[in-house]
């Protein structure tokens, strides 16, 4: 077996809500100031990191949703149950984690891919991490792959400077409020100087509880000169109430240090994803995003890069695919602070059977920032006339001295290729299958071979549903 394997979201039992919980503490539903104390009580956590909670949960309470996007107004905040411990402890061991747990991670390739193609692994269940582990020689060397919780008493000084500080701020917008008020488990990640993590680490993000929340934060600090690679996958069991998930991902790019972050989402369709992701990228750092957008009921995500450091670049490429009843609203942004700074985005969709897929993205160069360039390329394919596909680009340049490109395409399945494919001796639906798999061949490409066999079958799974 090795990393993603194609069972890891293919197995629909995965999905269906015959999974039973199993808590040792589930707060009750609805977010209040009893339910932040509990859950920094139960983590044992530092007077700073509860006061920050509870200021978030003021600013979050005092801050209405967004009406800007998706509509989110079947969205009951106050019947989401936002603390759901599983009944087990964090393990180091596999073999230690509960049966019936450890049966969902085995389908979705943990812990035997850590043996043959990664540094580390992390798995999170609900609100607790329950597996954690990492390389040897890589603990030698002073590379620190933590759950978040842990990180906290452990490596204080660092999580205190850099925890939702610079880079995601708790009064960002109404999500980050909720999420620095009411996060959970998740992932820490240091890096030291020099040092270059040659096979990726992973962390593999269940929702299992019904009407629970997930509140992950995953922290990544490389330091100068150093290299990481990270892989992240989420799912959830299909339930009749809705799902919230509102992570937050915070990675810190210094002086010629290079990130690469991966992300397949696949919650289920009863899940609202509000999810945050931004970099900040020092003097000739580097950071490249490739995501993965799909499952979700309602999407609302753009991975942002603030490049602050003289040469910095961020690259982004993404795929969004929205199916019947979804609402994918995705893109990226970049913000241009410093000279010679670049970024590209690379950013794909695929609307099917009423899907509506939204490309939002954002790309400021700033008065200071002359000699940068900007790439932005927008690519839609619609499978047929119900589907929908926006863009809402937004470009704010200070400067003249900049080199800006912006390209955007839609396009539809012409009845003339599907036609001559049938000719060729495929059916309609292998025809259709294939034309997209051409269509999101770049994101295929820049994915791990394991990965990106995963992201095509699920794709054609997808398909299957909305096609004919």
């Amino acid at each position: 077996m090795t990393i993603g394997k194609p069972t890891i979201y293919l197995d629909r039992s995965l999905y269906d809500d015959a999974n039973t919980e199993r808590t040792k503490y589930k707060s009750k539903p609805g977010l209040s100031r009893d339910v932040v104390l509990e859950i920094s009580k139960q983590k044992n956590e530092p007077d700073w990191l509860l006061k920050k909670r509870l200021t978030a949960l003021e600013l979050f309470e005092k801050t209405p949703l967004p009406t800007w996007g998706p509509d989110l107004s079947k969205l009951k905040l106050d019947e989401i149950i936002y603390f759901v411990r599983p009944d087990t402890d964090e393990a180091t061991n596999w073999d230690k984690v509960p049966d019936d747990i450890k049966k969902t991670f085995d389908r979705l390739g943990i812990p035997e891919a850590e043996k043959t193609a990664l540094a580390g692994v992390g798995a999170q269940y609900d609100s607790d991490v329950i597996y954690h582990n990492i390389q040897k020689q890589l603990k030698n060397q002073g590379v620190v792959f933590e759950n978040m919780d842990t990180a906290v008493h452990e490596y204080p000084e660092l999580v205190q400077k850099y925890f939702m500080t610079q880079c995601v701020p708790i009064n960002d917008h109404k999500f980050v409020m909720l999420h620095a008020a009411v996060w959970s488990g998740g992932t820490f990640i240091y890096v030291p100087k020099g040092v270059k993590v040659d096979l990726p680490l992973q962390a593999y993000f269940r929702m299992n509880a019904q009407s629970g929340g997930q509140f992950e934060h995953t922290l990544i600090i490389v330091d100068e000169g150093a290299e990481v690679q990270y892989i992240e996958g989420c799912s959830a069991p299909r339930y009749t109430t809705n799902s919230l998930h509102a992570g937050c991902v915070e990675i810190f790019v210094h002086k010629d240090a290079r990130a690469r972050y991966y992300s397949i989402e696949n919650w289920s369709k009863n899940t609202y994803n509000l999810n945050t992701k931004r970099a900040l990228v020092d003097e000739d750092g580097v950071i490249e995003w490739i995501n993965g957008n799909m499952g979700s009921g309602v999407t609302m995500l753009y991975p942002c890069s603030i490049l602050r450091g003289r040469g910095a670049r961020s690259d982004s490429l993404g795929i969004a695919f929205a199916g019947p009843g979804q609402n994918q609203d995705t893109g990226s942004k970049a913000i241009h602070c410093a000279p010679d700074t670049s970024s590209t985005i690379r950013a794909k969709s695929i609307s099917a059977g009423g899907g509506i897929s939204t490309y939002r993205g954002l790309v400021k160069v700033t008065k200071p920032a002359i000699n940068s360039s900007v790439s932005v390329n927008c690519d839609a394919l619609l499978i047929d006339e119900a589907s929908i596909s926006n863009t809402h680009p937004n470009m704010k340049i200070d400067t003249n001295e900049v080199d800006i490109v912006h390209e955007a395409r839609v396009g539809k399945i012409g009845d003339s290729e599907i036609f001559y494919l049938q000719s060729r001796g495929l059916t309609e639906e292998q025809a259709m299958q294939l034309v997209v798999a051409g269509f999101i061949e770049p994101i295929v490409k820049a994915l791990p071979l394991e990965y990106a066999v995963e992201l095509n079958k699920l794709i054609e799974l997808e398909m299957e549903g909305a096609v004919g």
